[in-house]
């Protein structure tokens, strides 16, 4: 699907990193960087999210959290909720990531359930799917990825709100990258189950973005793609190399 009108989308996705000290640094070189044509949303830990989201400012760089519970309040010990983030002046949250998934043990259900109320609340999300190694080795990588998505698209009323993260479990961290053609394949494969069992104007609208070891090296092949439509960028994106993936498109 070349020659779309989506908007290039870049996340970043600090994880459990960063300091005031690096995170000042990073602040410095993405708000001096060219960010004009490409949305960039980052994720810093919730005890920067505010700090950064102040840093931020004016930019037109976003700040993300990382996660967020599926009601407003109430006796959840380490959970924040989407109206806190929407307190503080952020506008994003990363929801389904693979480690919360497999380190933390969320479900699908579970997973849906805080994509609806954080919708319902306003936020904008970044839903992230992805199949682990041993799925893809035994041919289930649709059938994982078509499951995860099914789980909450009956909770989606406003599909402008969502950017699709597909991030192959063993790609993230490891080094591996899935070729850009792999890559290409289970984004035009979820593009076309969208159309399907959401519909074709969401399925041409939505932004598909590809995470799992993306590189300032890598990125421009990946970026060549027709329905891939940004990155979510773990490590790389607390290095300065991040605003070189930001304008892959460009190069």
């Amino acid at each position: 699907m070349a020659g779309n009108n989506r908007k290039f989308f870049v996340g970043g996705n600090w994880k459990m990193n960063g300091s005031k000290d690096s995170i000042n640094e990073i602040c410095g070189w993405l708000t001096a960087g060219d960010t004009a044509d490409t949305d960039v949303v980052v994720g810093p830990p919730t005890a920067y999210l505010g700090y950064v989201q102040e840093k931020l400012a004016g930019s037109g760089v976003y700040a993300a959290a990382q996660n967020c519970y599926k009601v407003p309040k109430g006796a959840f010990t380490g959970e924040i909720s989407p109206a806190m983030i929407k307190d503080i002046g952020c506008e994003w949250v990363i929801l389904g990531h693979s480690e919360r998934r497999n380190v933390f043990g969320e479900t699908d259900e579970l997973i849906a359930e805080k994509i609806e109320h954080a919708l319902g609340e306003g936020l904008k999300v970044i839903a992230c799917i992805g199949e682990k190694l041993e799925e893809r080795e035994a041919g289930k990588t649709e059938e994982v990825v078509f499951r995860q998505t099914k789980a909450f698209k009956d909770k989606v009323k406003d599909w402008s709100k969502v950017v699709l993260a597909y991030e192959p479990v063993w790609a993230i961290g490891t080094g591996k990258v899935a070729t850009p053609q792999q890559a290409q394949e289970v984004h035009a494969r979820l593009r076309t189950w969208l159309s399907e069992n959401v519909s074709p104007a969401v399925a041409n609208s939505l932004r598909i973005i590809y995470g799992g070891s993306v590189s300032a090296s890598n990125c421009n092949d990946l970026a060549t793609q027709g329905d891939i439509d940004g990155f979510l960028v773990g490590g790389a994106s607390l290095k300065p190399d991040f605003v070189k993936i930001i304008n892959a498109r460009k190069a």
